[in-house]
């Protein structure tokens, strides 16, 4: 069990915001966190990495990961971090990226087999695509066996055949080694495939937890688009992660709209 109740003062774009999360999130559960940008996301990750100061409690299973201000390192924290930027060692064969979290030539052959990446572990990072990268961090991410595997958008900028081919990946691995997962997402479908659990961000706050399906379906503004288009029949064109939606606003609605701007949007389906 993953106990968390963490205070921190964010100063962004809007001006001062308070991050305040308590939750608890239960061993090998799969949690989506979704929100709009600057919610504070990606600070909830990077303090549950120890990558990030704040104030409050943290505890996993019986070790205290804060206290106070009081918190324990990053690297005494059993955890597997994919970031956006993969953060890959250039210098390294795509072996020797794994191998240095973890001397197991064993482990992360197997962790090479199941992404298909076998036959690149020779190969260094600025030679691979932007999905083999991606799967090189994952991999990287599992060499500790982690108690807790953090991912922040790890498959925002990947198309969408090699995004669900990872999902799987991510999935076969979260299950197989029994990690309790997080993942900052904007993609309803990955979401809905995804997670067990959904936590909805909102000026730092938890203002909603469920399941995708809940959550999807009980009206909340969990998809978030940019307006590329709007129509004089008042039918706009969402960009929303890679997919093009067209919503249809009230004459009232468009006229507070401009070409550019980030809408809140609903599902009505099983996403």
């Amino acid at each position: 069990m993953l106990r968390i109740d963490i205070k921190k003062q964010l100063h962004g774009s809007n001006g001062v915001m308070n991050l305040n999360i308590n939750c608890s999130i239960k061993e090998g559960e799969f949690v989506a966190i979704s929100g709009k940008s600057g919610s504070g996301k990606t600070t909830f990750l990077r303090i549950l990495a120890g990558l990030e100061e704040a104030e409050g409690t943290m505890n996993i299973s019986e070790e205290v990961w804060l206290k106070g201000k009081k918190a324990l390192a990053p690297q005494k924290r059993n955890i597997g971090f994919v970031f956006q930027d993969y953060a890959l060692f250039e210098n390294m064969t795509v072996e020797e990226n794994l191998l240095f979290v973890k001397e197991d030539k064993k482990l992360a052959n197997y962790l090479l087999e199941v992404t298909e990446l076998s036959k690149l572990k020779t190969k260094l990072p600025k030679s691979l695509s932007g999905g083999q990268k991606q799967r090189v961090a994952l991999c990287r991410a599992m060499m500790n066996r982690p108690q807790l595997l953090l991912l922040d958008e790890p498959l925002s900028a990947l198309d969408s055949a090699m995004r669900y081919k990872l999902q799987d990946e991510i999935l076969q691995l979260h299950k197989e080694f029994g990690t309790t997962t997080i993942m900052v997402s904007h993609d309803a479908s990955e979401i809905y495939r995804l997670a067990s659990r959904v936590l909805v961000l909102e000026n730092g706050k938890i203002v909603d937890d469920g399941t995708a399906k809940e959550v999807m379906m009980g009206k909340k503004n969990l998809l978030e688009g940019e307006l590329l288009e709007l129509r004089e029949d008042n039918v706009a064109t969402v960009l929303v992660g890679q997919q093009l939606i067209e919503v249809a606003f009230s004459k009232e609605e468009t006229e507070k709209l401009q070409i550019g701007d980030f809408v809140s949007l609903v599902s009505h389906k099983n996403l």
